[in-house]
Formats: structure tokens, sequence, C-alpha cells
């Protein structure tokens, strides 16, 4: 289940932050990460769990990785230094990704919800809940990397977890709201609550998954945590804003 928008009709502001997180992250992604090629970059920006946990920045050696089938080396940059406090890479790792299918489904997500929490919240307590719900994602996989034995040296990245907080507030704001979804092929509509519950589902079962030794290389716990932050901290950001619309 894909989705591909959501009500709008009673949106009465322009969605300025929204559209300028969108940018940012195209922004770093294309010309910072150069479209995913620059490793040097994404490794010296990106949240390394160990290094939080210690506040010391680490780098390591770069290692050669030998493809099965062909032979072929690459070379995998190692860890590099990080020209800022390793705690601010809490926050650079929210705008950077791995490719172009990562970077396009989060700003889906971001497109299609963002805009109506914005639109309830106001411009300014948008752009602090999605930024406070992202940090308490990257932490929530921080602690995860550690309560699960994981190897806290690998690099973690993405808007996924604050989009995972725009989606908890969403659910709690718009339940009722109809968001058009591509389903077996077929477009249809569904309640949010419905559509974000089962994205919320489907990472439960990943993360269950990647306990239990089927890790895919996705950071469940940073997803979870951000859509549990979103849930509890939405009514704080929404006290005092009047609800304009949820559809029926």
């Amino acid at each position: 289940m894909i989705p591909i928008g959501d009500d709008n009709y009673g949106r009465t502001t322009t969605p300025y932050v929204n559209y300028i997180l969108i940018a940012l992250n195209l922004l770093v992604f294309i010309v910072f990460q150069g479209a995913g090629n620059n490793l040097e970059f994404t490794y010296a920006f990106s949240t390394v769990p160990q290094e939080i946990i210690s506040g010391e920045d680490l780098v390591t050696e770069n290692q050669v990785y030998i493809e099965s089938t062909t032979g072929q080396q690459f070379i995998i940059p190692g860890l590099q230094p990080t020209p800022i406090s390793v705690y601010m890479t809490l926050l650079t790792a929210m705008f950077m990704h791995g490719g172009w299918a990562h970077i396009g489904g989060n700003m889906l997500y971001l497109w299609i919800f963002g805009d109506n929490l914005e639109d309830r919240l106001g411009h300014g307590r948008f752009l602090a809940f999605y930024l406070l719900t992202g940090l308490l994602a990257s932490l929530s996989h921080v602690a995860a990397s550690v309560l699960l034995g994981d190897n806290l040296l690998i690099p973690s990245l993405g808007a996924s977890g604050a989009i995972a907080g725009v989606l908890g507030g969403y659910l709690l704001l718009f339940p009722r709201n109809r968001v058009r979804v591509i389903m077996v092929r077929v477009v249809t509509q569904v309640r949010a609550i419905f559509a974000v519950g089962l994205w919320f589902v489907l990472q439960l079962v990943g993360g269950l998954g990647s306990v239990t030794g089927g890790s895919d290389g996705v950071a469940y716990a940073a997803h979870i945590g951000g859509f549990i932050a979103g849930l509890a901290l939405i009514k704080l950001f929404d006290a005092g804003r009047s609800a304009q619309y949820d559809f029926t």
C-alpha cells in the first residue's frame, strides 16, 4: 500500500516549512552527498551510536569489499572525521539519505502528511515538533542498538524518524481523514487511521524481525521511537490551536 495523497480541502495556510524541509533534504542528498556517491561526507555527518554514547569522534580504516559474483573489488570508506560535535550528527543525519529510493519514499510521506500538520500547528511549532521527534527517534535507535548488542559503529541516517513523528501526530489529529493509496494496482481511499496504523504495524513487525536476527538494514527502532514521540507530544504542541478540519 503506497499513499499518494490525502484531504487538503480545509488547509488554510501554505506549508512553507514543509516545502523547505523537503528542499533541504534534496539539496543535501544531491549536492553534498553527491546523490549517494560522496561516502566521505555521509560517513562524517551521519549518526554513529558509539560516538553518541562516548562523546568521542571515531575514525576507522577503509574496508575492501569483494562482490561475490563478479569478483570486483570496492573500497568502502571507514568512519570519517566529524568537523562538528558528534552530538550534532543527531541533527545532520536527519537530512541525509542512503539512495534515491530512500529519499523518494521519505519525501513522499512528508509531502502528503506534513502540510496538514503544519497547517494545524503553525509554522514554528511544526518545525520544532519535526526536529524534536526526529532527535528522539535517533536516540531511540542508539538505545536499541545498545540493548540489542548491535554493531555500534554502523552509521545511521535519514528523515524517517522525524517523518514517523509526523505520522504519529497526524494519526491523533486527523484519524478520519481520507488518504489516497495504491493498493494492489488500484487507487482507492482509506481512513488515515488505517493507512498510518498499517504503516506502524509493519514497523513493529520489521523491528521484531531485527530482534530475532533478520536485520534488513532498516532502523526500525528510530521509526517506532519517532512515531511514539509524535503520539506523546502532539497534544502538547497542539495546545491552544483550534481544530480546523477532520473529514468524515
